[in-house]
């Protein structure tokens, strides 16, 4: 008994078949039955399908190629593991599906309902509608980014924003590097490589992704000196610490937790006092760096940038897209002197911004400039809405949606992104139960949305908390509880 597995199809295959014996395509079963991997077509007949044509009309061959073969070498390791082999339509679908990982874009917009305003893993802070036109705008063409229009020759990237910094902390001079750690490892390298910096070992954090602040510090080639304890550190700590190898004092800011109780730190004012009397310099590192007093809005005192510069830090840096409101950048204030060393180190060259961020972040001083920081920087509107706006907007979303078990609930927002650490807002959240599902999957599904929307789990039920969701995504929000409500059944 014999069975045609792969009958002949080209010109040149009936020519085989008909002239040579050895090349026939009968195959006995026993042989099929003994390696059924001989069923599993070839690249060449799955390309003479329909669903084959189709691919190679939308994609370039090679990369048709490289899937097909991808998705046969995985059908060959299903089969030797005892699994039937796929058939042509599902191995077409396989590749398919590697070439719709391979376009679609992982790095997608969402809907940020978690209620952390500054979410390192969502990006941190939005950017103002005027910083996207201006980041448009250059980005489109080409830009005077390093060249002076009135002189009509080569200028410098970090003059668009010098101005402005000066202005807006008091500072002499500014420099943005690509983000805050950039920054002070910059400011290390250029004042301190070789020497010893002193750090009280209360200020020895670690920031997001597992990056330990003495490691990075490490990489400038200062030599840390650590002093006092994990609670308590006393001017005196420093001064006892202070030899003929030393550089500079840093003070970094604990961004991302708090110690309470049986504390004590050294002001930046007793850091700066004794650093000049023995011809010192103190940087300040202030992480998310506020130009705004937090403490109007009912939260903590988050330290400002003016307040370190009228202290006398040589060295100010701080994050452009935390508390500021702007692109991931690291902006480093102070002294002209020395942010002048830092200018002309090598590394400045490597960490530097590009046009794009450079204009977002001009505008986004701008807003501070002309007072309009808290209407227009997205970061400072959300710590600003009143809360009963946010019970208005939630219950229009729970009305329009129609799901049969959504409510309006009491929550807390956090500024996140280490800002004001364990500080937070009142909020309003939309409460949905899973039904006879999981909260998980809820979550999950809304995940899937066509803009991904991002919440958290309280007692089994998702929370989509309103500070964070924009007003102008309110009604994608009811598209996708409407959705998730008809495909429940509710």
């Amino acid at each position: 008994m014999s069975v045609i597995l792969s009958p002949p199809q080209t010109d040149e295959e009936i020519r085989t078949f008909g002239g040579t014996a050895s090349s026939l395509w009968w195959r006995s079963i026993e042989e099929v039955l003994l390696d059924p991997r001989r069923s599993i077509p070839s690249i060449d007949r799955l390309l003479q399908t329909d669903e084959g044509a189709a691919l190679l009309n939308s994609n370039p061959r090679d990369l048709v190629v490289d899937v097909l073969r991808a998705a046969l070498a995985t059908a060959r390791a299903t089969v030797a593991a005892g699994r039937p082999p796929p058939t042509s339509a599902e191995l077409i679908a396989a590749a398919q599906a590697q070439l719709d990982v391979l376009f679609w874009a992982s790095l997608r917009p969402v809907i940020n309902a978690t209620g952390v305003m500054l979410h390192t893993n969502l990006g941190r802070a939005p950017l103002s509608a005027a910083a996207l036109r201006a980041m448009a705008q250059v980005s489109s063409g080409y830009s005077a980014l390093e060249y002076d229009l009135d002189a009509g020759e080569r200028g410098s990237r970090h003059e668009h924003v010098g101005q402005l910094l000066r202005r807006l902390t008091g500072a002499e001079a500014g420099l943005v590097v690509n983000n805050n750690a950039s920054a002070v490892l910059l400011t290390l390298a250029a004042l301190a490589s070789g020497r010893e910096v002193v750090i009280s070992r209360g200020q020895l954090v670690e920031i997001g992704g597992g990056f330990r602040i003495p490691d990075v510090l490490r990489q400038s080639g200062a030599r840390l000196v650590e002093v006092g304890t994990t609670n308590r550190t006393y001017v005196r700590d420093y001064e006892a610490a202070i030899s003929g190898d030393t550089a500079l004092l840093l003070r970094v800011h604990a961004s991302n937790f708090r110690v309470v109780g049986f504390v004590h730190a050294a002001s930046l004012d007793e850091l700066v006092g004794l650093a000049r009397s023995r011809g010192l310099q103190v940087v300040d590192d202030l992480g998310s760096g506020s130009l705004i007093p937090t403490e109007r809005f009912g939260l903590a005192h988050e330290p400002m940038v003016q307040e370190s510069v009228a202290a006398g830090a040589d060295v100010v840096c701080f994050s452009g897209d935390k508390l500021l409101g702007g692109p991931q950048a690291g902006v480093v204030v102070g002294k002209a002197e020395t942010i002048e060393r830092l200018r002309q180190h090598p590394l400045t060259r490597a960490l530097r911004p590009d046009k794009a961020t450079l204009a977002a972040l001009h505008t986004t001083l701008l807003h501070y400039l002309h007072g309009e920081a808290e209407r227009e920087v997205p970061v400072w509107r959300m710590i600003a809405t009143p809360v009963d706006e946010l019970q208005r907007r939630a219950r229009r979303v729970v009305r329009a949606s129609g799901a049969s078990d959504a409510r309006v609930v009491t929550s807390r927002a956090a500024t996140g992104g280490g800002s004001v650490p364990g500080e937070t807002l009142p909020s309003r959240a939309i409460s949905l139960g899973a039904g006879s599902g999981s909260a998980q999957g809820l979550a999950a599904r809304l995940r899937a949305w066509r803009t991904p929307i991002v919440g958290h789990i309280v007692e089994d039920r998702v929370l989509l908390d309103m500070r964070t969701v924009a007003p102008v995504e309110d009604q994608e929000v009811v598209a996708a509880l409407r959705a998730l409500a008809v495909k429940a059944g509710c």
